[in-house]
C-alpha cells in the first residue's frame, strides 16, 4: 500500500508585486521539498509564518499547482489526478472564508454535502450528525453570520468532514477558538485517528502539536528541517522555559546570570527582566535563588514557537 503523502523535490514560485510590462520579484515558497506521510497517521507541521506550510497544503489538496517537483496524495498525483483526489479528501483552511453568512449552520453543511454525492434520502442525517460531532447541534438553524468566530471554525471542520475522507488536511484549525473548544476539536482528532483516517495539520501551537500528533515535520523558508515526535517538541519546549521578575537587584541579577542552565537575561518594560534557560530543570534554581532573595513578583512562562526555532534550529545556521 502506497504512503498517503508522497512529495519529492516540490518546488513553488510566483511573482510577488507584478505590474503590466514589468517581470516582478520572484519569491520561492518551496525549495525542493520532501516528506512522506504514512496512511493512519497524524502528521503536524509546524513553522513560523512564511515558512511555507499554508502553500504546501494549498499543493497536497489540489488548490495550487507545483512549480516543479512531484506530489501524490492516496496513491494519486495531484497535477494529472485532481479530480479523482478531491473526492477522497476534506480540507480546513483557517479564517472565516468559505462559509455563506446568510444561510444557516445546516444549510452550508446541506449545500457541501450536496457538492460532494451525498445522496438526498441520507443527507438530513449526515448533516445534523456533523453538527453534533463539532458541538454545533444547537446552533444548527442559527445563521452564519450572527455566529461567533469559534462557532465558524468548528462549522469549517464539520465541512471538512463532510465528504467522509480518507484524508484531512487542517491548516490552523483552531484559529479564534476558545480552550474548550480546541480541547473538543484535539478529542476529534483522536476520534479520526481511530477511524483510521489520515490527517495533516499545521499549527504554530506546539502544545496542540504534542497533544493530537504522531510524529511533526518542522518546515522553514520553504524546506523541510527534519521531523520529530511530539516527545521531542516537549522536550525542546520544557528545556527553554522562562522566568520573568521584577524589582531584581544588581547583584542577584549578576548571580542568576551564572547559574548553570541560564542562557541569557533580558529588560522587558516596567521593571521587569526575563531569565532564558536552555536546560530542562534549569528553572528550579532560578526560582529558589529569587525567593531566597524575597523577590515576589515572579512569574514562569513557555517559549512560542518562534522562541525554540531561534534557540533549537537558529544554533543550525538555519534561516529563520
Amino acid at each position: 500500500m502506497s504512503r498517503a503523502i508522497e512529495v519529492r523535490g516540490l518546488t513553488r514560485t510566483y511573482a510577488k508585486g507584478r505590474r503590466r510590462g514589468e517581470a516582478g520579484q520572484v519569491v520561492t515558497a518551496l525549495r525542493g521539498l520532501d516528506l512522506d506521510v504514512e496512511r493512519g497517521e497524524v502528521r503536524g507541521l509546524l513553522g513560523p509564518n512564511g515558512a511555507g506550510k499554508t502553500t504546501l497544503v494549498k499543493i497536497l489538496s489540489t488548490v495550487l499547482l507545483p512549480t516543479d517537483g512531484r506530489a501524490a496524495v492516496l496513491g494519486l498525483d495531484v497535477a494529472t489526478e485532481a479530480r479523482a483526489l478531491r473526492r477522497r479528501i476534506g480540507i480546513v483552511f483557517g479564517g472565516e472564508r468559505g462559509l455563506y453568512g446568510r444561510l444557516t449552520a445546516r444549510e452550508n453543511l446541506d449545500y457541501w454535502a450536496a457538492l460532494y454525492g451525498v445522496p438526498g434520502r441520507t443527507r438530513a442525517g449526515a448533516v445534523t450528525a456533523l453538527l453534533e460531532r463539532v458541538g454545533l447541534g444547537d446552533r444548527a438553524d442559527t445563521q452564519v453570520d450572527r455566529m461567533s468566530r469559534g462557532m465558524k471554525q468548528r462549522l469549517h471542520l464539520a465541512r471538512g468532514l463532510v465528504g467522509d475522507p480518507e484524508l484531512l488536511f487542517l491548516d490552523e484549525p483552531t484559529v479564534g477558538m476558545d480552550p474548550v473548544a480546541a480541547r473538543e476539536f484535539r478529542s476529534l482528532i483522536g476520534e479520526l485517528r481511530a477511524e483510521g483516517r489520515t490527517v495533516l495539520l499545521t499549527t504554530h501551537d506546539m502544545h496542540e502539536a504534542e497533544a493530537v500528533c504522531d510524529r511533526v515535520t518542522l518546515i522553514d523558508n520553504g524546506q523541510v528541517i527534519g521531523t520529530e515526535t511530539p516527545a521531542e517538541v516537549g522536550r525542546w519546549i520544557t528545556a527553554h522555559e522562562r522566568v520573568d521578575a521584577r524589582d531584581v537587584p544588581a547583584e542577584l541579577r549578576r548571580g542568576l546570570a551564572e547559574l548553570d542552565g541560564v542562557a541569557g537575561i533580558e529588560d522587558l518594560p516596567d521593571g521587569w527582566i526575563r531569565i532564558a534557560t536552555s536546560v530542562a530543570g534549569a528553572v528550579q534554581p532560578v526560582l529558589r535563588a529569587l525567593v531566597d532573595a524575597d523577590v515576589t513578583m515572579v512569574r514562569t512562562s513557555l517559549p512560542t514557537l518562534e522562541d525554540v526555532y531561534l534557540e533549537v534550529i537558529g544554533d543550525r545556521g538555519l534561516k529563520v
